[in-house]
């Protein structure tokens, strides 16, 4: 195992046999059929998804890329049960979805926490919500905490941490209560460039330890690179998915390797003939 430093007090252990080995599947597989969405508002329609068709197998870590407004995060809130579909259907697991459950967890940009408890009763409160003991609670917190590398700030509240610290807190409470699925909304919009490559890292190594099927919205293609086992390019309204990459790169990935770069250059390329290049610039980075 090495230890890769990236940035002040900060060292994230990437282990070379991320590269070779499959993370044992701790989540489950998502089957997404002819999903469509259209909203109706004072009269009038608008047709934000065509059908999607979509598997993902068990451990399996999916990036969704295009444009803004091309149906993305509704697809992503549909597949956790907040918003139904007009058409189709969604199965996690063996279960269709008909609504929220604990086997599914949906992170945003911003991260959704309670700013009158500290980092430690954050992570806890779902646990707290299932009706676990307080002491199993604390246990399993910590250990969340630890993960995600909070140690020593589980007194902490969050006015006190930093965007990226408040992003991996966020991140520790939805591991807490075990889904098998993270469905993951641009969790790093908002982050400066080098929290976001810290927390990129981050999240790789925390997939590869504990196997959730990931589903993971960004604007970023080089986010998606480094991160996805396949990328799916959007069109713009209404969504379809035009394209599928897969990324067939040896892990860890780091943002500068030359194969990396090339893969991002063919996505976007695929982005700019679908239409609208993705936020954030011309080359989504």
């Amino acid at each position: 195992m090495v230890e890769r430093t990236v940035g002040e007090g900060l060292s994230v252990a990437t282990d070379s046999s991320i590269s070779s080995v499959r993370p044992n599947p701790g989540g489950i597989p998502l089957r997404i059929v002819g999903v469509s969405k259209t909203f109706v508002s004072r009269g009038r329609s608008v047709e934000a998804l065509k059908p999607v068709d979509l598997e993902i197998s068990a451990g399996e870590f999916v990036c969704l890329l295009g444009p803004s407004g091309c149906g993305k995060s509704t697809l992503l809130s549909i597949v956790a049960g907040l918003e139904p579909a007009t058409g189709g259907a969604v199965w996690a697991g063996e279960r269709e979805v008909r609504g929220p459950g604990t086997d599914r967890v949906l992170l945003f940009q911003e991260a959704a926490l309670f700013p009158w408890l500290d980092v430690q009763r954050n992570v806890e409160f779902g646990l707290r919500q299932a009706g676990v003991a307080a002491g199993e609670r604390a246990t399993i917190a910590r250990r969340f905490i630890e993960l995600v590398h909070l140690g020593g700030f589980e007194h902490s509240f969050i006015h006190q941490l930093s965007g990226g610290m408040r992003q991996r807190a966020a991140l520790a409470r939805a591991l807490a209560i075990d889904p098998a699925v993270l469905l993951m909304d641009e969790p790093f919009g908002a982050l400066d460039a080098l929290t976001r490559d810290r927390l990129q890292i981050e999240l790789e190594t925390i997939w590869a330890t504990t196997g959730k099927t990931i589903l993971f919205v960004t604007h970023n293609v080089r986010e998606a690179v480094a991160l996805g086992d396949r990328v799916l390019v959007f069109s713009p309204r209404p969504g379809r998915i035009v394209r599928e990459f897969a990324i067939d790169l040896p892990r860890p990935r780091r943002l500068e390797d030359h194969a990396l770069v090339d893969q991002t250059a063919a996505i976007l390329d695929v982005l700019h003939t679908a239409g609208e290049g993705p936020e954030g610039g011309p080359h989504g980075q």
